[in-house]
């Protein structure tokens, strides 16, 4: 749907620079007509000239998909998951193409078919103009507002996605990936059962601990914003006794970690205590929760000291802790309820090992292979700085900040050849009336106001009209880009400013003819 309104768009814009030309071109039609050429063959040549204009953009866009869909065949966006998606068009989409170049050529060159048919050549070889300038709105009008209209929205809906993206980077996940190696493992892989499994898991804690250089190590069952496999649990008020779904006060995410997790995250502890290796299966039961969990279940973090909560199981588990929300299963996810188990009361195989440090993460990550190899040499452990492990859930983000600044370029790139033609097109068709205006002593300011002004309404009309589509469109933006607000101040300012430059650049030649018109010449011309 998008593509096809840019190519209305772009029709719209090259018809535009083509009544442009015809204008320009109106005293050599008018003497042609008047020489004995017929209007069929004036038509021909129009429209052989639209086509082959519409032939070459169309052999170039074949081209330029050629390459891209080479590039796309070959890339692999994420190195830990090699993926081979081979991207090869076929015949039915390159007819496609061709025909759509054909339409677009009779499209766009058929708009000064009009003007042709109706053309008088004697008025014109005493006027000098190729039809009177009229004060109503046309439909090449409609499509440039359209056109700057959708232009706008692209242009709203790539600042959107670069700031979106540039939160992504900068936000708090509740963890810090910065100065973090994640070490990716699943014991069952390795043959671990049972009681073997905690043992394993605080082996590999102890061994990446005595590495130099490493400040802090935690485990966890499923690294949020990594593993894609998140569990999640129905909790209970511990006053509830139906513990069925319908009657549970939320969906918590669940996750097992080790004692020295949050500080290896750079989770921020609120209240309370973390766990220790005390916290065992022959312990009480106990839980750290989040803020989310907190409200949502004791109201606030400050009531949730100590209290209990249950599962769907019937278990009490208390409250040791409180630490900070974060983003767990996605980035534009809002916030979720999670609570933290030791790991010696909730075992899991799978294990996420964090390791913070100082030190040159490539030296560390070939310190913990090297130490994780003298514990069990056939485990299989995949590691990653943590921020880089962040590129699939960061891949959305980085997806639609790339297209929409393509579509962005591209609705820009149409804008400025729209105005362009519009600006163009009104200049050529008011040289008479400018240099009347000019010999009647008019300052350059209100010469410019007639020439441009239709093409300046034109642009401030689409730009807001795009600018309120884009805010409007912020919903469906949200779900694929973190935290997408088209009011951002940045944001409206940079469309303001953008479609303010985009003006200026298209208007700048037609501005430039309009002021270096001599009255007395072009007079005389006439």
């Amino acid at each position: 749907m998008l593509a096809g309104l840019i190519l209305l768009a772009a029709c719209a814009n090259l018809g535009s620079l083509f009544a442009a030309r015809a204008a320009d071109r109106s005293r050599e039609v008018a003497l042609r007509l008047a020489l004995g050429a017929g209007r069929g063959r004036i038509l021909r040549q129009l429209f052989t000239e639209a086509m082959l204009l519409s032939l070459t953009g169309g052999a170039l866009g074949v081209w330029g998909s050629v390459v891209l869909s080479s590039g796309l065949s070959r890339w692999q966006p994420f190195a830990r998951w090699p993926i081979q998606v081979p991207v090869n068009p076929d015949a039915n989409v390159y007819g496609v193409a061709v025909l759509l170049t054909v339409a677009s050529g009779l499209l766009f060159g058929a708009v000064p078919v009009r003007q042709v048919l109706r053309t008088n050549p004697y008025e014109i070889v005493k006027a000098g103009s190729l039809g009177r300038v009229g004060r109503r709105i046309t439909a090449r009008d409609l499509l440039l507002g359209v056109q700057i209209a959708i232009c706008a929205v692209l242009v709203t809906s790539s600042m959107v996605a670069v700031r979106g993206l540039v939160r992504s980077l900068h936000s708090n996940f509740g963890f810090e990936p910065q100065s973090a190696i994640l070490a990716d493992t699943d014991l069952s892989m390795g043959g671990y059962r049972g009681d073997s499994v905690p043992q394993m898991q605080r082996r590999m804690i102890d061994a990446l601990e005595a590495i130099p250089g490493a400040k802090s190590v935690g485990l966890i069952d499923w690294a949020p914003l990594v593993s894609g496999g998140n569990s999640t649990a129905y909790v209970f008020t511990d006053v509830t006794t139906d513990l069925r779904p319908a009657n549970a006060a939320a969906q918590a995410y669940e996750f097992s970690i080790s004692p020295e997790y949050f500080q290896a995250a750079g989770t921020a502890l609120l209240s309370g205590r973390t766990f220790t290796w005390h916290d065992d299966k022959n312990a009480p039961l106990v839980a750290v929760i989040n803020q989310e969990f907190a409200r949502r279940i004791f109201a606030s973090g400050a009531n949730a000291m100590g209290r209990y909560f249950k599962k769907r199981d019937g278990t009490h588990i208390q409250v040791v802790g409180v630490v900070e929300d974060g983003k767990y299963g996605s980035l534009t996810e809002d916030a979720q309820p999670a609570m933290f188990l030791p790991i010696l009361q909730s075992p899991s195989r799978q294990t996420y090992l964090a390791v913070r440090s100082d030190r040159d993460l490539t030296q560390l990550a070939a310190a913990m292979r090297s130490a994780v190899r003298e514990i069990d040499a056939g485990l299989p452990v995949y590691m990653g700085p943590w921020n880089q492990e962040l590129d699939t859930s960061l891949f959305g983000a980085r997806m639609a900040a790339m297209a929409l600044g393509v579509m962005g370029a591209m609705g820009a790139m149409l804008s400025v050849t729209g105005i362009f033609g519009m600006a163009a097109y009104s200049v050529s068709k008011r040289l008479k009336e400018l240099g009347i205006r000019m010999a009647l002593g008019a300052q350059r300011k209100e010469v410019l106001q007639a020439a441009l002004g239709r093409a300046f309404r034109l642009l401030a009309f689409g730009s807001v009209a795009g600018l309120l589509l884009g805010i409007l469109a912020s919903r469906v933006l949200a779900s694929v880009v973190y935290q997408a607000t088209p009011r951002d101040p940045l944001v409206l300012a940079g469309v303001v400013l953008a479609m303010s430059l985009l003006g200026l650049v298209a208007t700048w030649i037609p501005a430039q003819r309009a002021l270096s018109i001599d009255p007395m010449r072009l007079l005389r011309e006439e």
